[in-house]
This record gives C-alpha cells, sequence and structure tokens, in this order.
C-alpha cells in the first residue's frame, strides 16, 4: 500500500497544487504511520504568474520539501518517478527529493531549455548546444540526469518490480552527489560538498 501523489498532464505548479502535496504527505504520517509514499510526476514547472510569485510561490515549494523530511525522520519511505515531463521546481522539492527518483525511459526533465539558458547565462544557444553534447550539465532528458546522480536509474521493463526495487533501496540517505560523481555527470559536487562539511 502506497500514498500516490504528485501531477499530471504537463500541469504547472502552483501555491493550490504544493500545498495539496504537502498535505497529501502530512496526512500520510498523521494517519498512517510507515506508509511509502510515491511521488508520479509530470509537470512543466512551477507556474510563472505574478499571483503565485506574491503569495511567495518559492516557501510553498519549500514547504512540500520541509514535508517529505518530516516524512522521512518518521520512518516513511519516499519513491519518484518521473513518467512524462519534469521541469525545475515543479519537481525538485517532491519527487527528485525522494530518496530514490526514477524516470521512464522517454520522460523529458530539465532545470531550463537552452533557449532560456541562454537568455539568462548570456551564453550563444549554438555554444549552450555544443557543450550539451559533452556535458549532461546542459542537456535536457532522463539519461542525463542519470548521469549527474539527480535520477536514480531509468525504470524499463517490469515497473512494479522497479517500484519494489527502488522501495528496497529507499533508505534516507542521499547519495546522488556520489553517483554523479562515480557516473562521471558531476565530477565535483561531492567533493566540494564534503569539504564544505568538514573545513573548519
Amino acid at each position: 500500500m502506497f500514498t500516490v501523489t504528485g501531477t499530471t498532464r504537463h500541469v504547472d505548479v502552483g501555491v493550490e497544487i504544493a500545498l495539496a502535496m504537502a498535505q497529501s504527505v502530512l496526512r500520510t504520517v498523521r494517519e498512517h504511520p510507515g506508509r511509502p509514499i510515491l511521488f508520479l510526476m509530470d509537470t512543466e514547472g512551477q507556474r510563472l504568474r505574478r499571483r503565485d510569485e506574491m503569495l511567495g510561490l518559492n516557501r510553498y515549494m519549500a514547504h512540500i520539501g520541509k514535508c517529505v523530511e518530516v516524512a522521512r525522520r518518521h520512518g516513511h519511505r519516499i519513491v519518484g518517478l518521473v513518467y512524462g515531463e519534469a521541469l525545475s521546481g515543479g519537481f525538485i522539492a517532491s519527487a527528485m527529493n525522494a530518496d530514490v527518483c526514477g524516470a521512464l525511459p522517454d520522460a523529458q526533465i530539465y532545470v531550463m531549455g537552452l533557449p532560456a539558458m541562454a537568455r539568462v547565462t548570456r551564453i550563444a544557444e549554438e555554444r549552450l548546444r555544443e557543450l550539451s553534447r559533452t556535458s549532461p550539465v546542459f542537456a535536457p532528458g532522463a539519461v542525463n540526469y542519470v548521469a549527474m546522480g539527480g535520477v536514480d536509474a531509468l525504470w524499463e521493463g517490469d515497473l512494479a518490480a522497479c517500484l519494489m526495487d527502488a522501495l528496497a533501496r529507499a533508505d534516507g540517505v542521499d547519495r546522488r552527489a556520489e553517483a554523479g560523481a562515480a557516473r562521471g555527470g558531476r565530477q565535483f559536487a561531492a567533493s566540494v560538498a564534503h569539504r564544505v562539511a568538514t573545513d573548519a
């Protein structure tokens, strides 16, 4: 038995959806001790509307993340699965914040599209496309998120078996930086985090 929450149909995550996901997690902690939580994600990201920004959407996203951590500390195993599209803040605080986050092979995951990234960084889009051929940090797609460690694995074949395997490995230990280093997708994140944590 799982609590299933998340998003469908490429919906953008605004205040109401963020609160609904957080409420689902807290209700599970309160009413179903120890029940695993599954985040199913298909979202085009956080809602880019003035209303949501003025209401402090970033805090609502943080609230989801805090609720996930409360559940984790109360012994709930948390699994995420990106089955459609996952963009930016729409899934970072939920499915990507899970103990184990998987993705279907054709899932589209990215923080920012290359045209938008070009506008923000002022790096030519063609140069970013060039960089994306050799660095998963600049490239969209589930395979690149696996390489960076943000996604644990692609779920292929028997999805129920993939889910049960992920559940068995959901121990609350964050291994994303180490996985990214081992897979060659993020070569310095683990070592920098270690230095920050241990330097006096």
